[in-house]
């Protein structure tokens, strides 16, 4: 059988820019917002028609940062502690034969300017710079399913850790123009993105993590995060 060739049809514009700390599922930071930038010859407002009647959208993407790595056939998901191997297709791993991903996204808004067509998004876990290959819009009745089981992942992650800020984190994100980039960024940071062996340290750990276009520097000790200042990043 021939190889399948994908063709982008656009690229994502989001405050993730890089892999760590995103969201391990769509809806998770719901002030988490992109935009979606359709690329020519895609950008025809007429492919769009009717799109706007669905609050929620299905993207097709590629894992575009992890897919020089190839794929294995047992992963460590973080729901088991990154200790317990299951099978790749039991997983939303990265590391797949084919490196697509599956997100179910809320559609804020549809815009034009000119030639440029892109949609507005909100509550994503893609990379800034994600290709996606395809839109679908979601079903309500037919993809969400009463009665399904989650296997090893059967509920929502625990969100109990604590976020607090520093004097100059906060004065920060008063003068931020990004629209509640503190809440936004306590919505991050309540999921603990640390991998699962560093959760068990036993004193202060410090982190960083690039959050639209700035450099956010935390420190963690069990249930308490402190976030300890948010600059400027010079990218």
């Amino acid at each position: 059988m021939e190889p399948v060739c994908l063709d982008p049809i656009g690229l994502v514009r989001s405050p993730y820019k890089e892999k760590f700390a995103v969201p391990r599922q769509p809806g998770l930071v719901t002030r988490a917002r992109a935009r979606l930038e359709i690329l020519p010859p895609y950008n025809e407002p007429s492919a769009f028609r009717g799109l706007a009647e669905f609050s929620h959208l299905w993207l097709v993407f590629v894992f575009h940062h992890t897919r020089e790595q190839g794929w294995n056939p047992t992963v460590r998901p973080p729901r088991l502690g990154g200790n317990e191997r299951v099978g790749v297709f039991a997983t939303r791993s990265t590391f797949r034969p084919n490196p697509l991903g599956l997100s179910v996204v809320q559609l804020l808004d549809m815009c034009r300017d000119g030639s440029k067509v892109w949609l507005e998004l909100g509550g994503v876990d893609l990379v800034d710079g994600t290709p996606v290959v395809d839109i679908k819009p979601y079903l309500p009745w037919a993809d969400a399913v009463p009665g399904a089981h989650g296997g090893f992942a059967p509920a929502p992650p625990d969100i109990s850790m604590e976020v607090i800020f520093s004097p100059a984190a906060e004065l920060a994100c008063e003068r931020s123009s990004v629209p509640e980039l503190k809440e936004f960024i306590t919505e991050v940071l309540v999921q603990d993105p640390r991998p699962a062996y560093k959760r068990v340290a036993q004193s202060w750990q410090q982190y960083g993590v690039r959050l639209y276009h700035y450099n956010v520097r935390y420190e963690v000790f069990g249930q308490l995060t402190r976030v300890l200042e948010i600059v400027r990043s010079e990218e």
